[in-house]
């Protein structure tokens, strides 16, 4: 798939990401300003940049932590079938949670990972996903917090990838295809 010839176009700039993940970060530290340690869970591999720009803004003690958690694989669209492919390194009973999600789209995949995370416990389990898609969405799933309500595009950038291509971008751009494929 990715073979075919694309371009992408700018939809959401790094200012832009950055001046929202400040908005974000205020609501969180009001959210867990009674924790002791929030536990910040990132859904891999997409929301790698987005974590790190919000830890680094949460001015709170955290603790990072990754699920790996697929249902893509190099597809444009959703399988439908959740896999986890890396499970947590720490336990999260009792404790305070933020599930970093980069993308909600049909919403497969958030879903299947707050079954599994609330069946362990949390003290508080809250989402966050940078973007949403809700004219996609399957389930009734819904992210605590958002940081941008996007069309049914298929974007890339700031950790987001296309076939493990273009997550380096310091935006979101929408991946348009030219040509013959």
């Amino acid at each position: 798939m990715p073979d075919r010839p694309y371009v992408i176009d700018e939809m959401i700039s790094a200012k832009q990401i950055a001046a929202r993940i400040e908005e974000l970060c205020r609501a969180i530290r009001t959210e867990f300003a009674d924790t002791d340690k929030l536990v910040v869970v990132g859904l891999l591999r997409g929301s790698f940049v987005f974590i790190a720009d919000l830890v680094r803004e949460l001015e709170m003690p955290v603790e990072v932590d990754f699920l790996e958690a697929s249902s893509y694989g190099n597809e444009m669209e959703s399988s439908r079938e959740v896999k986890i492919l890396k499970d947590l390194r720490g336990q999260i009973e009792g404790r305070d949670v933020l599930v970093v999600e980069d993308i909600v789209d049909t919403g497969y995949t958030l879903d299947h990972v707050l079954h599994v995370l609330k069946s362990r416990k949390p003290r508080k389990l809250k989402t966050i996903a940078l973007l949403d898609k809700p004219s996609r969405r399957e389930t009734s799933v819904r992210a605590d917090w958002t940081g941008f309500e996007i069309p049914d595009e298929f974007v890339v950038g700031y950790g987001i990838d296309f076939a493990q291509r273009n997550r380096n971008l310091p935006y979101i751009g929408k991946v348009r295809f030219t040509g013959e494929g």
